[in-house]
């Protein structure tokens, strides 16, 4: 079958691995792999800081973090359920998208440069969190590797990634991956 080649494609490949995981999960308390996070934390972090970037960057208004429910199964099922209506209207990809922190392009660049990488890194994190497995797909890890690897230093000083943990430099592209984002690939919950 192969890694999509589209934009809308490839989001909703993420995006159906990451709802597999919302869904199979049972425990939206547990600790996650980034300090201080809950597994529902990283869900939340999804559903607050994508539609905050994509608001600012094309005024696309998409739902957010149910305040007066939180619920990570709905409010993940209302945004996905939203972000994958915007990749079906016509024209919605080629939209200007500009944001101080990223640049200027077109809302389908910032959806394949911030949206679905974030979905996709913040999988492994959900299945570390909820105790399920999940493979990440290998040539897409190494994809994300090769483009963060040369603004590694932008990177870390933006406060998004943490420390690079140091990993053998044989470990497979998951593990490295992950390890760069700064992640310890054996945590458990």
């Amino acid at each position: 079958m192969g890694w999509p080649v589209d934009t809308a494609g490839r989001y909703a490949s993420v995006s159906g691995t990451f709802t597999q995981l919302v869904e199979g999960a049972t425990d939206w308390g547990g600790p996650a792999p980034v300090e201080g996070w809950t597994a529902g934390d990283v869900v939340w972090h999804l559903v607050d800081w994508i539609p905050a970037v994509l608001s600012e960057g094309i005024g696309l208004e998409l739902p957010r973090r149910d305040p007066e429910q939180p619920d990570p199964v709905a409010d993940w099922a209302r945004f996905d359920s939203a972000m994958r209506a915007f990749l079906d209207e016509p024209g919605a990809l080629v939209r200007e998208f500009s944001h101080p922190m990223a640049g200027a392009m077109s809302a389908g660049a910032a959806l394949d440069m911030l949206v679905t990488p974030d979905v996709f890194m913040h999988s492994w994190d959900l299945a570390r969190a909820t105790g399920q497995q999940v493979t990440l797909d290998a040539d897409y890890c190494a994809t994300l590797l090769a483009g963060m690897e040369p603004v590694e230093g932008m990177l870390r000083a933006s406060g998004h990634y943490g420390a690079r943990v140091d990993v053998p430099a044989d470990a497979d592209v998951q593990t490295r991956l992950v390890a760069f984002i700064g992640r310890d690939p054996h945590w458990v919950a």
